[in-house]
C-alpha cells in the first residue's frame, strides 16, 4: 500500500501545473465542451498515455538496468524540451 501512496503522490504532484492539466482546464472551461466529456476524454488519454509509459518501462526493464534507464528518460525529455523552445523560438511563416 505504501507503494501506491508514494507513486501516486509523486505523480499527482508532478502533473500539477503540467501543460496536459492546462489543456484540460482548457477544455473545461470552453462552454462548447461538456464537463463531463472533458473529464472522460481527459482521464482516458492519461490512463492510456500512462499504460505505454508503464509498458515501455517494463520493457526497458529487461534489457537495461535502472540507472541507463534514467539516463535515456532524461536524455529524451531534454530533446523534447529542445525541440519545443526551437519550435517556440521559430519565426511565424
Amino acid at each position: 500500500m505504501s507503494q501506491l501512496i508514494a507513486i501516486f503522490t509523486a505523480i499527482f504532484i508532478a502533473e500539477l501545473g503540467d501543460k496536459t492539466q492546462l489543456a484540460t482546464l482548457l477544455f473545461a472551461a470552453d462552454r462548447s465542451h461538456h464537463p463531463v466529456a472533458v473529464f472522460i476524454a481527459a482521464a482516458g488519454a492519461l490512463v492510456t498515455s500512462t499504460a505505454v509509459a508503464v509498458g515501455l518501462g517494463a520493457l526497458g526493464a529487461r534489457y537495461l538496468t535502472f540507472i541507463p534507464l534514467k539516463a535515456i528518460a532524461g536524455i529524451g525529455f531534454i530533446g523534447i524540451g529542445i525541440w519545443m523552445l526551437t519550435e517556440y523560438l521559430r519565426p511565424a511563416a
